[in-house]
């Protein structure tokens, strides 16, 4: 990848992250890489990478809203949780080691994983609610949040999996609603990034154009094609984060 400008890497690496991220959370799997690879420190990193995604998943979020898959009033518990958890995750971030989540979260992905490829609960259509939405907002929003504001990859992924797991959603409504808490984490984490001057403007802005095109598109297929193509791409997204994570832990031992 040398000879390669670095320019047209990080914006197609954002394009295609906006559209992964839109159908099934990971686009942090593609975009940390890319950011990493273009010389930037991790801190850099993971504070750019912040200043990107924001867009993707405001995008994503605004078309979900439009098309009525998500009543702001209704998640304003889980984005308040989500915000607070995130915020929180992103000040801890530049201070603490991060080895105990990335061994923790690959294990929880490739469960999640299983879950998907095998539930019947999976589908198009709601199912059984297993705990109330306040109880959801203080686990799922919270924690889900905190890890999104302290390293990122894949929240949006367990988000999606909370919802459908624990709220019964279906794949739409669960993508819709996971991708509103992933834009709060995501601008939560930037507003808290910001302070610390880390974020590689130049970047960010070229990066941004990839997110909003790539999440246009991600979200329309969506809402088109449902759980047939959330399902798989779930799954995937969950052993390929899950993959990576392990690979960075182990291989740096």
């Amino acid at each position: 990848m040398e000879s390669l400008d670095p320019a047209i890497v990080l914006f197609l690496a954002a394009l295609l992250a906006g559209g992964v991220d839109a159908i099934a959370g990971g686009g942090g799997l593609i975009t940390i890489p890319a950011l990493l690879w273009a010389g930037l420190t991790p801190l850099e990193t993971l504070a750019t990478n912040k200043a990107q995604a924001v867009f993707g998943s405001g995008m994503a979020t605004a078309h979900f809203v439009r098309k009525g898959y998500v009543e702001p009033r209704g998640i304003a518990l889980a984005v308040l949780c989500t915000f607070s958890g995130a915020a929180a995750g992103a000040v801890l971030v530049q201070r603490l080691d991060n080895a105990l989540l990335q061994g923790l979260i690959p294990a929880l992905l490739i469960a999640f994983a299983l879950y998907f490829w095998r539930s019947p609960r999976v589908s198009d259509l709601d199912s059984h609610q297993r705990i109330g939405v306040p109880a959801f907002a203080l686990t799922i929003g919270l924690g889900v949040g905190f890890y999104d504001g302290f390293f990122g990859p894949g929240a949006g992924t367990l988000f999606a999996m909370g919802y459908v797991a624990l709220l019964g959603y279906n794949l739409r409504r669960a993508t819709a609603h996971a991708k509103a808490l992933n834009f709060t984490s995501n601008l939560a984490a930037l507003l808290f990034f910001l302070a610390g001057g880390q974020i590689v403007w130049t970047l960010a802005a070229l990066m941004a154009c990839g997110q909003l095109i790539g999440a246009w598109l991600g979200s329309h297929l969506v809402l088109r094609h449902g759980a047939a193509l959330v399902r798989p791409v779930l799954v995937a997204a969950s052993i390929a984060i899950s993959g990576r994570l392990l690979w960075d832990r182990f291989s740096g031992d």
